[in-house]
């Protein structure tokens, strides 16, 4: 008769052996190195992340104000041409200029300046000074 059904200690010893067999293969859970290794990399990458996103936002600030510059001279420039046209052509402060007036061949400005930000310039009266549909681009 097999040690399995005879009972006592045959059958003792097959579970002691299984439960050694089942016990060989368990993972009892990660090491406390390799969770610091783990905890370790992790903030090295996260504080990279940071790093380079922080330098993102600074570049992005300095086009957007450089952008800005930019459109200020342009209507600054734009005010300068209405100032000539006014006084060459005899016009009063409640005239608006066209384009034609200003921009071309043989005006005060050749080509139409464009906003770097893609916005667009509203000329105004003379009396007003010219606008930019972006918020932050004024005279």
């Amino acid at each position: 008769m097999p040690p399995e059904l005879a009972g006592g200690d045959g059958a003792q010893a097959v579970e002691k052996d299984l439960l050694m067999r089942i016990g060989k293969f368990q993972h009892h859970g990660f090491p406390l190195v390799e969770i610091m290794i783990v905890v370790a990399i992790s903030t090295l990458l996260a504080s990279m992340g940071i790093a380079s996103l922080v330098q993102a936002r600074k570049k992005t600030q300095r086009v957007k104000n450089a952008q800005r510059v930019a459109c200020i001279r342009n209507l600054k420039e734009i005010e300068r041409a209405k100032i000539e046209w006014v006084l060459t052509m005899r016009k009063t402060d409640d005239d608006v200029p066209a384009d034609t007036d200003l921009f071309g061949p043989g005006k005060t400005i050749r080509h139409k300046p464009e906003c770097p930000a893609s916005g667009s310039y509203d000329l105004k009266a003379v009396r007003e000074k010219p606008t930019c549909t972006v918020p932050d681009h004024a005279l």
